[in-house]
């Protein structure tokens, strides 16, 4: 493919600058992560000097309310990104933040750990509110905080709730979830976690394998510092208004709003059959599509779920909750480069293969992903139509593989030359492709709306 002049559709650069507001770097240090970095070294230098000012109180209490209207602000924003009127909207809204994440992700090459590491904690918010949603439908949650809030609309089942009913919901328990998100690894950017992580001399690669005793160290002290940060940390934002009865709700609200967050997190260590299980597998999830080790390999992704369901079978997580999630996610993962056969008028598969980018949630039969395809007749194309790949035609699977390898090794030159942008470096390594990276392809403008109306 040749590579046009990269730039970006509203939307792509939305994704970029919520990424860069939640776990962003920059001399302003105004990102969530950057605000509480200096929370923590903030803590740290207190710590270490005489008792705080009750001026150095006053201004600590100002900079609590301001990170908190600031992580308000970010979960306000992932909610207007991916909810929608009803219940297919949102979820493609939701696949569309979730694609576009995958697909201005770097998947080969030195960035990749430092991007995913950027990438889990949005990622992984929007799994949890999309969980979430199945399991009430499925009539298959039970936790208090979530049960007050569903109560009080007493005559209305979870899938029919008005806008006032949704924004009700939205407010008190898929923004709290969201928040929970967000911080469950806050604390590992703590002082004494980053030791863990960069060593003493701060020279060391933090995406290494720790030790048993390091990992051991590093979990209690996250968990630690995560909580400090979420009750210290985060103040509760101010009530705007002139109704004593409303500040009364709303300090109800807020207070109630802080112990689901806290409770979540809580249980999300050992989740067992609980609501902990609403962060806990994503987590396990998207630690495995976004990978920070250095074994990360793009082509294996479809295999998340064996890790997933292995926690679970350990104990380590909900089979329920993880089969819930497969339902919405499939096998393949949003913004994935599916290779695949297209059969003709007759059913019968031709002599070449075409590329595809998984688009949609909740695919009918999970091994069989959604689509936008990216090719058509080996051209690239920014206006394809969207298809079911079949387990039957998807080169991932190995009775395809072994289907594609019974070409001629001319045939698969020709069609990689048409298909490779470095065809010349790639050739010995993708002779007999699995997936293909569409990141590069997506860096196109008119490649980036694989999910507006599909042109036939």
């Amino acid at each position: 493919m040749t590579k046009n002049a990269s730039y970006q559709t509203h939307f792509t650069r939305q994704v970029q600058v919520l990424q860069a507001k939640i776990y962003g770097r920059s001399k302003l240090k105004d990102s969530m992560l950057e605000r509480a970095i200096g929370y923590f070294e903030s803590q740290e230098f207190t710590a270490n000097t005489e008792k705080k000012s009750d001026a150095s109180a006053t201004l600590e209490g100002l900079e609590q309310t301001e990170r908190s209207s600031h992580l308000l602000s970010i979960c306000q924003e992932i909610i207007e990104l991916t909810e929608g009127e009803d219940f297919e909207e949102t979820n493609r809204k939701s696949a569309q933040l979730l694609g576009t994440i995958q697909l201005i992700s770097p998947t080969e090459g030195k960035k990749v750990a430092a991007n995913n590491e950027q990438c889990k904690s949005l990622y992984k918010a929007i799994l949890s509110v999309r969980l979430l949603d199945r399991l009430l439908l499925d009539n298959n949650v039970s936790d208090k905080n979530i049960a007050r809030i569903i109560n009080e609309f007493p005559e209305t089942a979870y899938a029919d709730f008005d806008s006032a009913a949704r924004k009700r919901f939205t407010e008190q328990v898929k923004i709290p979830l969201l928040m929970a998100s967000l911080l469950q690894d806050i604390g590992n950017y703590h002082p004494q976690a980053q030791a863990i992580l960069l060593g003493e001399d701060k020279q060391q690669n933090p995406y290494r394998n720790l030790d048993v005793e390091q990992r051991k160290k590093l979990l209690q002290l996250n968990y630690k510092h995560t909580l400090n940060y979420l009750i210290e940390g985060l103040g509760v934002t101010s009530y705007v208004g002139n109704s004593k009865e409303e500040r009364d709700q709303f300090v109800i609200d807020e207070q109630a709003k802080k112990q689901f967050i806290q409770h979540l997190l809580k249980s999300s260590v050992k989740p067992q059959q609980g609501v902990g299980n609403l962060l806990k597998v994503p987590q396990i999830y998207t630690s495995i599509i976004f990978s920070t080790k250095e074994s990360y390999n793009y082509k294996v992704l479809p295999k998340v779920y064996q890790v997933v369901n292995k926690n679970a079978e350990l104990g380590a997580c909900s089979q329920k909750v993880v089969d819930a999630l497969y339902q919405i996610t499939g096998m393949f993962p949003q913004g994935y480069g599916v290779i695949y056969m297209p059969e003709d008028e007759l059913g019968q598969q031709g002599g070449c293969y075409e590329y595809a980018i998984v688009n949609r949630l909740y695919p009918p039969v999970p091994e069989q992903p959604l689509c936008r395809i990216a090719t058509r007749k080996l051209t690239f194309i920014g206006y394809g139509h969207n298809i079911e790949v079949k387990k039957t035609n998807n080169l991932y699977f190995p009775h395809m593989a072994k289907k594609v390898a019974s070409l001629s090794k001319e045939r698969l030159n020709e069609i990689l030359e048409l298909l490779a942008s470095n065809f010349q470096e790639r050739q010995e390594l993708d002779l007999l492709p699995r997936c293909w990276h569409a990141n590069e392809y997506f860096s196109v403008r008119e490649n980036q709306k694989l999910w507006n109306r599909e042109n036939n």
